[in-house]
């Protein structure tokens, strides 16, 4: 019999443990060492659905919206989660190397000034509406901009000039 994961709430417990794991114990007494979360939509709905997967690789529970967990658990798997998730937001385009692919841009971001080298225009995607955006580097690493219509004027146009 295959055992589904619990999406029950109530009477859950979440700690970390000596090592600094997160140990999750469930209403039912059922207790997980090491859980792992991992959101089901880390850009488009990051507050929602997100699953606490245990050591051996099954989901022990699902969430089906962060705010449902009680603050001190929702901000134990917030500080998790940032230190795995690595997406910097863009904050100012400073310039671009030129106006076709593959293009080098220096940015100012959340977590500092970086260049990264967009390899095609395709590799800009635009998420949940026309202004949030997903920017993928030649490196792998995902950048966000939550909504380009409030970048500086700067930005925008570079921005636009790959849209």
């Amino acid at each position: 019999m295959i055992e589904a994961p619990q999406s029950n709430l109530s009477g859950m417990q979440l700690e970390r443990n000596a090592h600094g794991r997160l140990v999750l114990t469930l209403g039912n007494g059922l207790v997980y060492e090491a859980v792992v979360p991992v959101r089901a939509f880390p850009i488009a709905a990051p507050a929602e659905g997100l699953s606490l997967i245990a050591a051996d690789g099954k989901e022990a529970l699902w969430v089906a919206r962060m705010a449902d967990l009680q603050p001190e658990h929702r901000q134990l798997i917030e500080q998790d989660l940032a230190v795995r998730e690595f997406v910097p937001t863009i904050e100012r385009i400073l310039k671009v190397s030129s106006f076709s692919t593959p293009s080098t841009w220096d940015l100012q971001t959340d977590r500092g000034l970086t260049q990264m080298m967009l390899k095609a225009e395709e590799d800009i995607r635009k998420l949940a509406g026309r202004t949030r955006l997903q920017i993928t580097g030649q490196d792998g690493v995902q950048y966000r901009i939550p909504d380009s219509s409030k970048l500086d004027r700067h930005s925008r146009k570079l921005l636009e000039r790959f849209l």
